[in-house]
Formats: C-alpha cells, sequence, structure tokens
C-alpha cells in the first residue's frame, strides 16, 4: 500500500509574516529527516539522491538484502521455519517427553485404582483424565514443533510404578501426594522451556508456552494440594471412601 505525503505546512502565517515558533525539541527528534534539496522541482534526499515519493516500504527492494528471499529446496527442509533455534526444537522435545512420562504415571495409578480389590473409582477416574491431560499436552507441543518446522523426536519414557500402597499414608494420600511432586516439577520443566524461549529472543513460544500452559498449570498445583489436604484430614478409614466418591460425581482432571 502506497502512502501519500501530506501536504507541506506553510512556515508563515497567512496573516503575518513572521515565522511560526521552532517545535519542540521532542518533536523535532522524532520527525528528523535527512537533509533535502530540490533537483527540477522534486524533494530529493541528500544522502543516495532517491526521491521521496511517501513510500515507507518497499517489500522487494528489503528482500534482495534479507535471507527471507531464501526459500529452501532441498526436500528435508521445512518452509515454514524463522527465527526458531536449535535450542528451542530440542527444549520442545524434551518437553513432549516430560508429559508423556507424567500420563504414564498417571495412567498407572489409574489401573491401580480400577482394580476389584481396590475399588475406588473416583480416583481411577480422576487419574484417567489426568493422564489424557498429560498426553493432550504432548500432542500439542507436537503439533507447535511441526508449526515452527521442527521435528518431533520422541525419547524414551521410564516405566512407573504399579503399587500406591503405603503403610502410614494409605494408597488414596500416597498417591495425591505424588501426583502434586509431578505436577510442581512439571511446572519446573515448563518454566525452564520459558526460559529457552526467552533467551532464544523468540517471543512467539515465550507466549505460547505462557498462553497454553503456565497459567493451567498453577491451577492444578493448588487442586491437587487441597486434595492432600483434604486427605491428610480423612485419615486411612472411612473418609477415604467419601473423598473417592466426591471425585466420582465432581472429578475434574487435573
Amino acid at each position: 500500500m502506497l502512502l501519500k505525503a501530506p501536504h507541506p505546512l506553510p512556515l508563515l502565517s497567512p496573516a503575518s509574516s513572521e515565522a511560526s515558533p521552532p517545535p519542540p525539541a521532542s518533536l523535532r527528534l522524532a520527525l528528523s529527516l535527512p537533509k533535502v534539496q530540490t533537483r527540477g522541482g522534486r524533494v530529493v534526499a541528500a544522502s543516495g539522491g532517491h526521491v521521496i515519493t511517501g513510500v515507507v516500504f518497499e517489500p522487494f527492494e528489503e528482500l534482495k538484502h534479507s535471507e527471507l528471499c531464501v526459500v529452501p529446496t532441498a526436500p528435508d527442509q521445512s518452509l515454514a521455519r524463522q527465527k526458531y533455534a536449535d535450542d528451542s526444537e530440542a527444549a520442545i522435545n524434551l518437553q513432549i517427553n516430560v508429559e508423556y512420562n507424567a500420563s504414564y504415571v498417571y495412567h498407572a495409578m489409574f489401573a491401580y485404582f480400577d482394580r476389584d480389590n481396590v475399588a475406588l473409582r473416583g480416583l481411577a477416574k480422576f487419574f484417567k483424565e489426568s493422564s489424557e491431560e498429560e498426553r493432550d499436552h504432548a500432542q500439542k507441543l507436537m503439533e507447535y514443533q511441526n508449526k515452527r518446522g521442527g521435528k518431533v523426536k520422541l525419547l524414551p519414557i521410564i516405566s512407573p510404578l504399579t503399587e500406591f500402597d503405603h503403610p502410614e499414608k494409605g494408597d488414596a494420600l500416597h498417591a495425591m501426594e505424588l501426583a502434586l511432586a509431578i505436577e510442581k516439577l512439571t511446572n519446573e520443566k515448563l518454566l525452564s522451556l520459558h526460559s529457552v524461549a526467552q533467551k532464544c529472543n523468540d517471543a512467539q513460544m515465550q507466549d505460547f508456552v505462557e498462553t497454553e500452559f503456565l497459567g493451567e498449570q498453577v491451577e492444578a498445583i493448588k487442586k491437587i494440594a487441597e486434595y492432600v489436604a483434604q486427605l491428610r484430614r480423612v485419615g486411612k478409614g472411612h473418609g477415604v471412601w467419601h473423598f473417592d466418591q466426591m471425585l466420582l460425581h465432581e472429578g475434574a482432571a487435573a
């Protein structure tokens, strides 16, 4: 889009032959232009001799001196990748692994509480939903990796625990405390991911982590912390069953 240059302002008032007062220093600084001279009735910049036409953005001229004009031709190179550092790509792959590990642990907790001789269906439902949510987080990170032109690399995940009973705390409290620790660890990893984006001057990646993960992670930590406090209050007896019923009917994942 071409921008028309504004009409020149008269330096003399129509009713007076005296010059107008000079503009403030801040305005003179903001509107400073190269020295100009006239050539054949046209205003010409002193440096370069280019005629000032009112155009402030010339894309084709800028592309001549920019790396943006180089479009990859190799079939194994991303066409969309721009300002996406290798460190950012590696950090996203690490976070994918973190989310899958958390999902794996929560899935093991679901399997434990769903046993016929444990039969805490509310806790089973809660941890199943939590596992699915962490897996959704991993998929969201994978989609982002592809969007920025990176390559997804799935790293190994370790085998989780299968037994969660505890002689003093009981299985419900022990599993919920473990879930709280996992959520806090995941939050630390997300903050590290954000730091990588900040170090690489990747404003869009910082916004992605903040918008899609950090707020939700803080809410999950608060919710599970409350569950831990409630389970500590009710002990290992009949109160655990009432807590389980609360999860079964209200059940929201971490």
